[in-house]
């Protein structure tokens, strides 16, 4: 692992978080000094003895904080570890007064987490927002850094409905995206990366630089539910969609909710994600997880697929 420098402050937005509290950890175990910044719908890192990380502050951040708390909450910060905001509307101007607030705190670095596919015509929706978030940044003065991701493992295991009836069990793995193929990655991975670029001794090896995150294989979703079969015990199976018959599936779902989900995986199905990058490899020293050792190395992160009825 990277060692810290003792006299740099990491900030990490969205420490509770699945990625960001990865991420902290990381951080916590290299000796790295951070303030994490918790919105409390979440749960904050901690201990297994409930004590808190070493070296960190912990600082409780609204997801609509204005731009003078975000300026205090930046405040002495290094590096600014910055994950797009999970609310979709506003989310561009939540982005941009988190980059104005970097720099009046005095902040050197920012890593912002992007999407592979990030463009001003990006079939994703939140893409789309992604790239005008890039630009803002690279209109700055700030050093920066753009980790582009692509969809998550455990994001795809919830796709996975029981569509169990009287005259048999089925177990149905659906999403819009055809017969296209997806290079997931897991959450660890884009964290060991991320640990790489924020505690590098170099603060300009990774200035202006973009690196895709990906896991080491692109998956059609068939390839997905044979690999889910292997492991919940029970037959899954593809079954493409409509994107009409997705939005009727997630009546439950915000329309943003609904958006994001689809684009996304239209997205897949025009193989906006099918790229395999070597930058985890490049980043963390190992290779990416594929998401057959990820479902073998973390049964907990899709154990909601063992419950009598996954939905």
């Amino acid at each position: 692992m990277t060692p810290a420098s003792p006299d740099r402050l990491v900030a990490l937005t969205g420490a509770d978080g699945r990625l960001g509290s990865r991420l902290a950890f990381r951080i916590a175990a290299a000796g790295g000094q951070q303030r994490l910044l918790v919105t409390g719908r979440g749960t904050t890192p901690r201990l297994p003895d409930g004590a808190s990380l070493p070296e960190a502050e912990v600082v409780t951040v609204p997801s609509d904080a204005d731009p003078r708390t975000l300026t205090s909450a930046f405040d002495g910060a290094h590096a600014l570890f910055l994950v797009p905001s999970q609310v979709r509307p506003g989310r561009l101007g939540r982005h941009r007064a988190a980059i104005d607030a970097a720099v009046l705190a005095g902040v050197h670095h920012v890593v912002y987490v992007s999407s592979i596919g990030a463009g001003p015509n990006a079939i994703a929706s939140a893409a789309r927002d992604d790239w005008l978030t890039e630009e803002y940044l690279r209109g700055t003065d700030l050093r920066w850094t753009m980790l582009q991701t692509s969809m998550f493992h455990r994001t795809l295991t919830f796709a996975v409905y029981d569509e169990s009836h009287d005259s048999g069990r089925s177990t149905v793995l659906r999403a819009p995206a055809g017969n296209g193929k997806v290079a997931s990655v897991s959450h660890d991975d884009v964290a060991d990366a991320a640990t790489a670029v924020l505690l590098d001794e170099d603060p300009n090896r990774h200035a202006g630089r973009t690196y895709l995150l990906t896991g080491p294989e692109a998956l059609g979703l068939d390839e997905v539910a044979e690999a889910l079969t292997r492991v919940v015990g029970r037959t899954v199976r593809y079954v493409p969609q409509t994107v009409e018959q997705a939005r009727a599936l997630f009546y439950r779902s915000t329309a943003a909710e609904v958006e994001d989900w689809i684009t996304q995986c239209q997205a897949i199905e025009a193989g906006v994600l099918a790229e395999v990058s070597p930058d985890v490899g490049h980043l963390a020293g190992r290779a990416a997880r594929s998401l057959e050792a990820w479902l073998d190395d973390y049964p907990t992160e899709w154990a909601h697929l063992r419950l009598p009825s996954v939905r």
